[in-house]
């Protein structure tokens, strides 16, 4: 048996056989070389228009307008021209037009179903783009590799690069370096300096998640270290000095320009649609963003959205009732820099049915809806009772921790058992004493909240928070994180109570419903997901969170709501610290709604304080989360559900439990967070007047501390009061 295998496999044999395969190989690229021609050009023939449907299949928007304007290359600064060659292809002026690595690379990875994960030089970018298109076949690879290795012996280098920063997607709807110049910098392309010119060839390796307008704190870092890279590169090549390299610093580019077609919110659903669908196909096809962009817009898609219509006008009509009609720029400035984002979530779903991304997006092009810049604040506490309630965790003493469990309430307290000095402030350090953990989600009590993570763990809580739907890539879990210090959108908080709602399984909120392009449908993730916290944990937030609407800061404004029949509610609200956001979550059986005020200067897009804004909050003028968001939570919320009673799991919370509320002459207090600091024992600055210590608490009544006011007095909002424009602090 050896004997005959040695004689089948001889080394005459096996080179023969390698020989053979090898002048096959030749023989074949030698006849595909001679079949493939240079097509025609076809990326103005590709591009198409994009239709946007409600989910009841009426028409949203149709978006497919080519923003494109072929220039010359003499039009384009020589060292501008030598940003492109220094991001995607150094060897550009001495290569054949090809990357024998990166395409026997990419043809593996694209025949075993992997995406293209190989090199690309400017030449095959260029065939790709203008002769070819984007799917991911080895098909389409290996005439990648023909007409690339053809264009590079018929036209000259310039002609090529000429053809490539003309054809490419740069995002804000601009094909071309021209339109990108006008898009990004106002200017035209022959204007361009290296800087921006450096950006813009940057962008081209995911121009959503670098564009600077939109970006999050990960893609403005990323698209920074590649502008650094492109002009590091230039110096190595000896296009650029070194000395001017280092003088110079980053070009933030201009506010962007909504596209015309997109008034009011449907920019804002387009764009999101648009984000999601290019998350689905890099999942699936494993490519870069930049190439799923490109699949993208302006492709022929039809893509249904779950926004249902009607929920989406009343959405749209409560934050105009409610808030944007009582702003006026010309009376006060502050007005000006008053922003607003929802989204709702049916929680049993996934469904995103209404979304609310700002004024207009022409007027206002960041969504307000999906931005992650502004802090969460108090409303991050149901995350650190839910890790406590799901990690079965215990007090510093060894009790478990639970909606009855006492905590002390003291203002400035130092956090025991943390590695880190911490000692925050309740707001205008007021001191509860000892209180159940249920009163201290009703007040949002900082002290209390922050010794609780503490007892959980911090990388327990960071871990709670990121399974639960925040996106914690960068964080650090230290205690200063129990305020909610870090940046979080109104979509991600509405996935985190949405997956209280569900009971603990995991819901990721969807925008989309279908997306078909010429009889191809793309396989679309399930929105519910797995359970991520254990019912009883969820369902014991929950039920705590319903004394927060009922016996806290949302009191006045959604549970004595003239437009409640009856629903059962959890929320909580939220105000950051120096007022600079205010937040109201809150959640019926059947619908999620978050809802954020951000304070965004007009002009500078910074952030600053809300304080102040429509003038009719008396005393400090202080927006809190039990103000306006509450307020447009209920003026849409209410209109829209069915009176329902939450199915829960649990004999603890205020939804199970009689809970003891606090007397006619006491205002619920929310408390903000402050900046994120290893040691901020310094007490934030009262508003006007402290707070009125809690008459009561659901277990225990303790004597407030010496530092709180022995008898009633006047709350930092003006006391008791039925307003609903001032229903005491809420944040």
């Amino acid at each position: 048996m050896k004997g005959r295998i040695r004689r089948l496999f001889t080394w005459k044999k096996m080179l023969g056989a390698f020989f053979t395969l090898c002048l096959l190989g030749i023989g074949s690229f030698i006849a595909l070389y001679m079949m493939v021609s240079i097509p025609e050009g076809n990326a103005l023939a590709q591009t198409q228009s994009n239709v946007y449907k409600y989910s009841d299949g009426s028409l949203l928007a149709r978006k497919g307008t080519v923003n494109r304007e072929i220039v010359d290359l003499s039009k384009v600064p020589k060292e501008v021209q030598h940003t492109f060659v220094a991001a995607e292809n150094k060897t550009f002026y001495t290569d054949n037009g090809i990357d024998l690595k990166g395409m026997a690379r990419g043809l593996y990875n694209t025949a075993r179903g992997r995406g293209t994960q190989g090199g690309s030089t400017i030449t095959q970018q260029y065939v790709k783009n203008y002769y070819l298109d984007q799917d991911q076949t080895v098909t389409r690879k290996l005439k990648e590799l023909v007409i690339s290795l053809k264009v590079d012996r018929e036209k000259s280098k310039d002609d090529i690069l000429a053809g490539y920063i003309n054809t490419s997607y740069y995002g804000r709807g601009a094909y071309g370096i021209q339109a990108a110049a006008q898009a990004y910098y106002r200017v035209d392309a022959e204007k361009l300096s290296v800087q921006q010119g450096a950006y813009l060839a940057a962008l081209l390796q995911a121009p959503s998640q670098y564009d600077w307008a939109v970006a999050g704190p990960i893609g403005k870092k990323l698209v920074q270290e590649r502008w650094n890279y492109v002009l590091n590169n230039m110096v190595k090549q000896g296009w650029l000095d070194k000395s001017r390299r280092d003088a110079m610093k980053f070009p933030v580019p201009k506010a962007p320009k909504a596209a015309s077609g997109l008034e009011g919110q449907k920019g804002y659903l387009v764009e999101l649609a648009n984000t999601q669908l290019e998350n689905q196909l890099m999942k699936q096809q494993n490519i870069t963003r930049s190439e799923a962009e490109a699949l993208v817009v302006d492709q022929g898609w039809t893509i249904t959205l779950n926004i249902d219509p009607k929920k989406q006008a009343k959405l749209e009509a409560a934050v105009k009732s409610q808030l944007t009609s009582k702003l006026d720029g010309k009376k006060r400035k502050v007005d000006k820099n008053v922003q607003a984002g929802a989204v709702s979530v049916d929680p049993r779903t996934g469904k995103i049915l209404a979304m609310y991304g700002g004024v207009d997006y022409y007027k206002h092009y960041t969504d307000n809806a999906t931005r992650a810049d502004y802090q969460p604040a108090s409303t991050f506490k149901p995350i650190i009772l839910a890790a406590a309630l799901d990690q079965d965790a215990k007090t510093q003493d060894g009790k478990d921790i639970n909606a009855n469990t006492i905590y002390d309430g003291t203002s400035g307290r130092a956090v025991k058992g943390s590695d880190i000095a911490f000692s925050p402030p309740n707001e205008d350090d007021a001191n509860y004493g000892n209180i159940t953990v249920q009163t201290a989600m009703n007040k949002s009590v900082n002290s209390v909240f922050a010794q609780m993570g503490v007892d959980v763990g911090m990388k327990n809580v960071l871990k709670a928070a990121d399974d639960l739907g925040l996106d914690t890539e960068g964080l650090q879990a230290v205690p200063a994180m129990t305020l909610g210090s870090m940046g979080a959108s109104p979509l991600e908080m509405a996935s985190v109570y949405a997956t209280f709602d569900n009971h603990g399984q995991k819901v990721t909120p969807t925008i989309l419903a279908s997306a078909e392009k010429t009889g191809r449908k793309v396989d679309l993730p399930d929105p519910i997901g797995e359970q991520v916290i254990s019912r009883e944990a969820a369902d014991q937030v929950t039920s705590v969170l319903t004394g927060v609407v009922d016996d806290g800061t949302a009191k006045v404004s959604v549970a004595q709501n003239p437009l409640r029949k009856g629903q059962q509610v959890a929320g909580k609200t939220g105000t950051s610290d120096n007022n600079k956001s205010a937040w109201f979550t809150g959640y019926t059986p059947d619908l999620v709604t978050s809802v954020g005020l951000f304070g965004e200067d007009a002009k500078t897009h910074n952030q600053v304080s809300l304080t102040g804004a429509t003038g009719l909050i008396p005393g400090t003028g202080r927006i809190n989360g039990g103000g306006y968001p509450a307020q447009i939570w209920a003026a849409y919320t209410f209109g829209v559900t069915k009176k329902a009673k939450f199915d829960l799991n649990t004999e603890l919370g205020a939804a199970v439990q009689t809970t003891v509320s606090p007397t006619p002459s006491s205002t619920p207090s929310e408390t903000p967070s402050e900046t994120p600091s290893s040691t901020p024992t310094k007490s934030a600055t009262p508003s006007q007047t402290p707070s009125q210590t809690p008459s009561s608490t659901p277990t225990t009544s303790s004597t407030p501390t010496s530092s709180a006011p022995s008898t009633p007095q006047q709350s930092p909002t003006g006391g008791t009061t039925n307003n609903p424009l001032d229903p005491g602090s809420g944040g």
